[in-house]
């Protein structure tokens, strides 16, 4: 089905498709949208998860969680502020091997008070041991949801889709929504694993109180587990093309151009978007575009095959790490030392959600080949 939706509407029918026994949030902005369609989805009898309001964020988080252990799919949304409530669950949630699925809006973080996109929430938490999904635009989104529950549940490892706030969230774009036959066979209804739920008949203890003799261990293991679920994005991404004709790529990264540029632009989210804007009606300004889909695990290998033979690297960031540079520069100068060629530098844009424009990446790629500062703030 195509039709022209609000980016908030898209993923709320997405999850609803997706068949998750409980659904527990907090309103907070721009997120809000997304559980409100959630809620009256319920309440009209259009679905049969159990929808629970809670008291904060903090609740929410730890209702999915105790949902999931429970033994049924889950489902909660959030941004900013809210995002930041909720990270001791978080952490919980990832060391319980709890596949919950959580959408962040993305939106700035105080203070000041702003409830404007950028990714600064998100990135915040990204040493919590969650995989970490990042759209372009509504359809990615929509895409991104339903191949979350299934990498989820095959790896036992929860997972975060990002989509930038009102650039998405309250934004109108023709997409394609699958029906729910299709969605049943790519997802089909959630299945227990032994073990890994709350049982009275076979009592189990998760999230026990681990000494220095066995917690070291036991959090290789998360972060080894997690570095090896890139095989199964892949995978999932693979199968959602096949089914749903809609290319993925390998789910981790994506190169826009002819791969003999010798500017490439590396950014993640919406902000592509406008990249890719430039990069059509611009002949002048001939650059690729790396886009980083697949924040958590980081696609090392992948990165620096695309960036390998580039003479100029400018990563663009909607998050900065205060004091130093953007993060996800932080990441590409760490897996390109000593392998990429050129000089990788840090561009940080739209803090709080200050204008991307065509014109700030016209400027950016003209700098990047400059020998200026190695971090800038760019203004439109």
């Amino acid at each position: 089905m195509r039709k022209m939706l609000e980016g908030s509407r898209a993923v709320a029918l997405t999850i609803k498709m997706c068949k998750p026994g409980v659904v527990s949030a907090y309103p907070i902005t721009p997120q809000t949208h997304i559980v409100e369609d959630l809620a009256k989805f319920r309440a009209e009898g259009r679905a049969k998860y159990e929808y629970i309001l809670a008291e904060s964020e903090f609740a929410a988080a730890s209702i999915v969680l105790g949902g999931s252990l429970g033994g049924t799919r889950v489902y909660t949304a959030t941004s900013s502020q809210g995002l930041l409530l909720m990270t001791e669950v978080l952490f919980n949630i990832a060391g319980m091997r709890a596949p919950v699925v959580l959408t962040c809006a993305n939106r700035a973080v105080s203070a000041p008070i702003n409830i404007w996109n950028d990714q600064q929430d998100s990135v915040t938490i990204r040493d919590s041991g969650w995989i970490m999904l990042y759209a372009k635009d509504n359809q990615e989104a929509i895409d991104l949801h339903l191949q979350a529950y299934k990498i989820a549940e095959k790896v036992r490892l929860p997972v975060m889709v990002n989509l930038d706030g009102f650039v998405l969230t309250h934004t109108y774009e023709n997409v394609e929504l699958p029906e729910q036959k299709e969605v049943d066979k790519f997802l089909p209804a959630y299945q227990l694993i032994k073990d890994y739920y709350l049982d009275p008949k076979n009592p189990r203890t998760f999230g026990y109180f681990a000494t220095p003799a066995t917690y070291m261990e036991q959090r290789q293991e998360l972060s080894d587990d997690l570095a090896k679920s890139k095989k199964v994005i892949s995978q999932v991404a693979k199968e959602f093309s096949q089914k749903f004709k809609r290319e993925q790529g390998d789910g981790l990264v994506e190169y826009i151009g002819t791969g003999k540029e010798k500017v490439i632009l590396v950014a993640m989210g919406s902000v592509v978007g406008t990249m890719r804007y430039v990069q059509n009606t611009k002949t002048q300004r001939q650059f690729g575009i790396l886009k980083i889909k697949c924040f958590r695990p980081f696609p090392n290998e992948e990165v620096v095959k695309y960036l390998r033979r580039a003479k100029y690297v400018a990563v663009i960031d909607k998050a900065v790490s205060l004091g130093s540079e953007g993060i996800l520069a932080s990441e590409i100068k760490k897996v390109g030392c000593n392998i990429v060629k050129g000089k990788i530098q840090s561009f940080i844009v739209g803090i709080g959600g200050k204008d991307v424009t065509p014109e700030v990446i016209g400027d950016i790629f003209r700098e990047v080949r400059g020998t200026g500062e190695e971090v800038r703030w760019m203004y439109p």
